[in-house]
């Protein structure tokens, strides 16, 4: 770090600011900022990177910095630094880019936090205390120059690095995930609590392959694994190839379509790849295992005797998931998931010691079946909790629009589809999902509950550039966010989504009409739909409204590309492949 004369003082000015205050992995805040200076190679930026967490607390104005002796670039770069809520997110990202201090501060702040979100506890804290000399030692040597007051040099002395518990006031990972909304019911609070906490915890949450992808559904659950892997539990990702050749009851008013072999083997590949984006696999991290490879081998009447045995048909036939398909019936082909999904936390328990279930709150009867054939087995205590489900404010599953689910496959839902899914929620529902789907810090989020009008517009973009950051990478998410506004805001449009065109959609005299590329672009299931569209009025070619259906277009008009447009949300670039 850089001793000037400008840099004690920030620093000391940063150190008393940040006296007695610790941060979420329990290190003392003022270590934070050290850490980010100790990174910069000039005076100018290392004062800022000193400073800029004092200034973003307390909002500093131009006027208080001048007050206070800062000025020129420094002044420039701090002000940059202390986002104003009222200015739009972008053209403070764009802002940033543009000043090469706030810049490298602001990229070296992120790659902090990342670091941080990819550490477990023991990581954490070896990290802390291989650090804690060099940053104590550039205290006492600030103390030593009577910057600082002295009188604080023995409570910095003391200071222990703590573990994954934390400062007093730190907020345990149980506590969080109460403050986010995501627990629904568990069979044993404190021992939960406990469990997870300090990190005791192997759990599971099973994922039956009944697509080729996952969508928004599964994403709950994924958060949750990954939120709970970052403070220390291992996760076992069970993947339902063989509960899947029955077909899980609950939440269902029919029977689900049988698959064979072949196709569940498929989903599961594809599950499989989608999950290790979210999810840190390896040695002694998660692992990801399919229940096809002990389902399908048992013997019928050994699980007859051996499982069946510890099942009353009466507590089944009480369960909510089998309650609701009574009326219409339900077969004995499903009556035996139940069973099935209790046999796999049976098994799991004794083959990886997996000592808690995590799931859907639906699925909450068949998580107790596990539990009760645990205790019954084997004498011993395992735990569940459920997570719960995500609905909009009218009480409706989220995830899900006119054209079908939203999928994490980027060719099933493309990254900027993702995207506007999320922008366009319900302004009741969207700091709800903020809290729930995103790694936001709780505080942060917390802050937002007071936004309204246009706050809210900003909370969208930013639910929505947040999730899609983290399904499909900062990239797209950049893309997509770009795309929307360039589109909404009467842009060329340069990062909208693409539709080619093929020699076979120009089957009509070597011309195409507009509901083809409707149908193409997924903006209407049929042509009569989209030729619907067209007569309402909703439908634009290159700015221009298409009144007649039977419009057609010949190759060279597409030219570098077309702006195909229905209604205000839905539109890409028509372009000939």
């Amino acid at each position: 770090m850089i001793y000037t004369e400008l840099t004690k003082k920030a620093l000391a000015f940063c150190y008393e600011a940040h006296a007695g205050q610790y941060d979420k992995v329990g290190l003392p805040y003022v270590f934070h900022p050290l850490h980010l200076a100790e990174e910069m190679t000039d005076e100018a930026s290392t004062v800022v990177a000193l400073l800029h967490d004092v200034m973003e607390d307390t909002h500093y104005t131009r006027e208080d910095l001048e007050a206070m002796g800062f000025g020129g670039e420094i002044m420039e770069a701090l002000l940059l630094l202390t986002h104003d809520p009222s200015v739009p997110y972008m053209d403070y990202v764009a802002a940033l880019k543009s000043n090469p201090i706030a810049r490298a501060v602001k990229l070296a702040d992120l790659r902090h936090n990342s670091d941080l979100s990819r550490m477990s506890p023991h990581q954490i804290d070896q990290r802390a205390l291989d650090r804690q000399a060099k940053y104590l030692a550039a205290i006492e040597f600030l103390l030593s120059q009577e910057t600082i007051d002295n009188s604080k040099k023995i409570m910095y002395n003391d200071t222990q690095i703590s573990t994954s518990k934390g400062s007093e006031n730190q907020m345990t990972i149980y506590e969080e995930l109460v403050a986010r909304g995501l627990i629904a019911q568990v069979t044993n609070e404190d021992e939960i609590k406990e469990m997870i906490n300090n990190g005791k915890a192997t759990f599971y949450i099973g994922f039956d392959p009944t697509a080729d992808s996952l969508h928004v559904g599964h994403f709950m659950a994924l958060c949750l694994m990954k939120r709970l892997q970052m403070a220390g539990n291992r996760p076992v990702v069970l993947i339902g190839g063989g509960t899947a050749m029955i077909g899980d009851p609950s939440g269902r008013t029919d029977m689900r379509s049988m698959m064979t072999k072949e196709t569940i083997q498929h989903n599961c590949d594809c599950f499989k790849k989608q999950m290790e984006r979210f999810i840190e696999f390896g040695e002694d991290k998660a692992i990801m295992v399919n229940n096809a490879d002990w389902l399908l081998d048992l013997n019928y009447v050994e699980v007859l005797r051996e499982v069946g045995a510890c099942f009353s048909v009466n507590n089944m036939l009480r369960a909510e998931c089998y309650k609701q398909r009574m009326e219409k019936g339900l077969s004995f082909l499903e009556f035996n998931y139940m069973i099935m999904q209790s046999y796999d936390f049976y098994y799991l328990f004794q083959k990886y010691g997996c000592n808690m279930q995590f799931g859907g709150n639906d699925q909450w009867s068949n998580m107790l079946g596990g539990t009760e054939l645990i205790r019954r087995k084997l004498g011993k205590d395992a735990h569940a909790m459920t997570i719960t489900l995500l609905l909009n404010s009218e009480g409706k599953k989220m995830g899900k629009t006119a054209s079908g689910a939203v999928w994490l496959d980027p060719v099933k839902t493309t990254p900027y589809d993702f995207y506007q899914y999320w922008r366009n929620v319900d302004d009741a529902d969207v700091l709800k999902c903020i809290r729930m789907l995103t790694f936001l810090p709780i505080e942060q989020i917390q802050a937002m509950d007071s936004w309204e009008g246009s706050q809210l517009n900003e909370a969208k973009d930013i639910l929505a550039y947040e999730l899609t950051k983290l399904v499909h990478g900062e990239e797209e998410a950049e893309k997509a966010r770009t795309a929307a506004k360039s589109l909404f805001g009467g842009g060329d449009g340069a990062n909208a989504p693409i539709l080619t065109l093929t020699a076979e959609d120009f089957y009509m005299d070597g011309k195409v009409d507009v509901p083809t590329m409707l149908v193409r672009a997924g903006f209407a299931k049929s042509k009569s739909e989209a030729r619907q569209a067209i007569q309402q009025g909703g439908v634009t070619l290159d700015g221009e409204k298409i009144t007649d259906p039977r419009t057609t277009f010949a190759p060279d008009y597409f030219g570098e590309g077309k702006m195909l447009r229905k209604g205000k949300k839905n539109f890409v670039k028509v372009v000939v492949g």
